[in-house]
């Protein structure tokens, strides 16, 4: 499915430092915009926007923002922003696609770098310690995931599973996608339809696993079943790193509580990989936001030297998971 990256929103406004040691958004949320409103970057899963005045911190200015796409399609609101260059603010020069009711950032892209400081980039820290072959993304988005990985690893082989076609059609269109595929059509592979049912010969190297709807991670993911599924899809080696959301996750339906989720979620990985399992918070609280990682853990000194500089401190952030 899409980065059917949930949403993560938060009632209070905070100040954000987007280092990559202290506030790596997981997800990011969007509520309307008013003309005498800004766009504020909040914390929840990711940072989210939502409607402030012009005196809040970190507020995006509605000036500085365009909106280039905004409509329904069978599975999500679509929504394509753009903030100016000229913004005073993290996001400055990026495009943003937004999904569901909440209005989720799915996917981030910048004009002029690579690297998003977002949980993106945690996730291209996975290639150097999987064995030889492809990685699945499940919930591609407009391919924030993929286009690290494929710009930063030239060896490696993606294929990203995507349920709602309008999500690619926008990426291609906004997110230069078109040009990603041209680019690297030997090691991209997109498909539509239900990530949940992915496969790939001879198994996958490794799993990215990006998957919310409606503001919250998909039910299956709280089912051991659907992890060890999962964990047979994998060739021996393999990894799953996941994307599990946290408090800032607010969802459509309010009986899904963001961390309560994450907790079902991760209790029912541990059923699946016992002592394996690694968990990283991102946030300003422990329970914030948090990606989760199989298999014994890599030793970090090599882990970093094989990782481009700006990417080596996310490795001391993860810690060996307990309920």
């Amino acid at each position: 499915m899409s980065m059917v990256i949930a949403s993560y929103q938060t009632h209070l406004p905070i100040r954000v430092s987007l280092h990559p040691l202290q506030q790596v958004p997981t997800k990011l949320s969007f509520l309307r915009i008013t003309p005498q409103t800004s766009l504020v970057l909040k914390c929840r899963q990711n940072r989210h926007f939502t409607d402030l005045t012009k005196t809040q911190d970190d507020g995006i200015p509605v000036e500085d923002v365009t909106i280039l796409a905004r409509f329904k399609s069978r599975h999500n609101y679509i929504r394509v922003l753009e903030v100016s260059r000229k913004a005073d603010h993290p996001f400055a020069g990026s495009r943003l696609l937004l999904l569901d009711g909440p209005g989720n950032i799915h996917s981030i892209s910048f004009l002029f770098k690579l690297l998003t400081n977002t949980y993106f980039d945690v996730f291209a820290t996975l290639p150097p310690i999987l064995p030889p072959g492809p990685i699945g993304v499940l919930g591609f988005g407009a391919g924030s995931a993929a286009r690290l990985i494929l710009e930063l690893y030239p060896e490696v082989v993606i294929h990203g599973w995507e349920l709602d076609p309008s999500v690619i059609d926008v990426g291609r269109k906004y997110f230069s996608l078109a040009k990603l595929e041209r680019e690297h059509s030997p090691r991209l592979f997109i498909y539509i339809g239900n990530a949940l049912n992915a496969s790939c010969k001879n198994g996958f190297a490794g799993i990215l696993v990006d998957l919310f709807s409606k503001g919250s991670l998909l039910p299956e993911l709280q089912d051991p079943a659907l992890w060890e599924k999962m964990s047979k899809s994998l060739r021996k080696g393999g990894r799953i790193m996941v994307n599990v959301g946290g408090s800032c996750v607010e969802a459509e339906n309010k009986m899904r509580d963001g961390k309560i989720v994450m907790e079902e979620s991760l209790k029912a990985m541990e059923q699946v990989f016992g002592n394996k399992l690694h968990v990283l918070n991102l946030g300003n609280r422990k329970d914030d936001s948090s990606l989760a990682l199989t298999g014994d853990f890599p030793e970090p000194d090599a882990w970093k030297k094989a990782l481009p500089r700006s990417l080596r401190d996310y490795i001391d952030l993860w810690t060996p998971y307990s309920a």
